[in-house]
């Protein structure tokens, strides 16, 4: 606790950290501003020097930015405080989390949670990084189960083990399935891609 109620007076817990191991959730500090990761991508060019963009949204007022560093560049990351909290729905352009311990509730922008939305299913447990009561990054289960909506059928001449077929999962997430699997089928996915991992066991 002690690293938010230094940010309420305008101190954050800061660490310099290279600009390349900066990840999507993050927050760092920039001219003052915190700002929580979007998105981090290393370029590695044949010549030249090595660069990280890196997708910002500025807490205080939401404006968002782009910029890029020497992947070896030094950059400011705030810590702060990563707690466990239960998806409870969706209201409007904001989703509703329970802490589990205190039963205290918290109003997560629809930005925050961004390409997870589909994947939040009620009463997940999911870890936010909380900052000055404000949750500025969302952590979801790296595995969740969801149903197949519809696939495409397998065509003719293709092996089984050859190559997946396209599928729409209920939440309306795209992905590729194996030929066997068919709609109404429960299967298990990453959250980070919507890739397939297995059937389902339950």
């Amino acid at each position: 606790m002690r690293a938010l109620r230094g940010a309420i007076q305008g101190h954050f817990h800061v660490v310099k950290v290279i600009a390349s191991s900066v990840r999507k959730g993050n927050v760092l500090e920039l001219d003052g501003h915190l700002c929580s990761v979007l998105s981090a991508e290393s370029f590695f060019p044949g010549k030249g020097t090595p660069t990280t963009q890196i997708d910002m949204r500025r807490i205080s007022d939401g404006v968002k930015m782009t910029q890029r560093y020497k992947t070896t560049e030094q950059v400011e990351r705030a810590y702060v405080e990563d707690r466990d909290f239960t998806y409870l729905y969706q209201d409007g352009e904001q989703y509703v989390f329970m802490n589990p311990e205190t039963f205290d509730q918290i109003n997560v922008d629809g930005d925050v949670v961004g390409t997870m939305s589909p994947y939040l299913q009620e009463g997940m447990k999911v870890s936010l990084s909380v900052f000055d009561d404000k949750a500025v990054a969302i952590e979801l289960p790296q595995r969740v189960t969801v149903e197949v909506a519809e696939t495409e059928p397998v065509t003719k001449g293709q092996t089984a083990s050859s190559s997946y077929k396209p599928a729409i999962l209920v939440n309306g997430v795209r992905t590729a399935v194996p030929p066997h699997i068919g709609p109404g089928t429960r299967i298990v996915v990453m959250t980070a891609d919507g890739s397939y991992v297995e059937r389902a066991k339950d």
